[in-house]
């Protein structure tokens, strides 16, 4: 029997992005991360939400998924 996973909300400021297609790649990028369930980015606002297994998948691995696709992001409260 396996257990449920909790998910985890996570939110993302991003800088130096300024096009939606920006912001596609930012999603496909996190999205790639194995215990992402769900990553909305808000191009207006440059905010990231990731739902998440914070257990197997931390802060810092978003952080880098978006400095993957070529973006700088630190975590925010709102």
């Amino acid at each position: 029997m396996t257990t449920p996973t909790t998910a985890t909300k996570t939110i993302l400021r991003a800088e130096g992005f300024s096009c939606p297609s920006c912001a596609a790649k930012i999603e496909k990028q996190v999205g790639r991360l194995d215990a992402v369930q769900a990553v909305k980015v808000h191009f207006a606002s440059s905010r990231i939400e990731v739902d998440h297994d914070a257990a197997r998948t931390s802060v810092d691995d978003l952080v880098a998924a978006v400095a993957k696709a070529g973006f700088t992001s630190h975590p925010s409260a709102f």
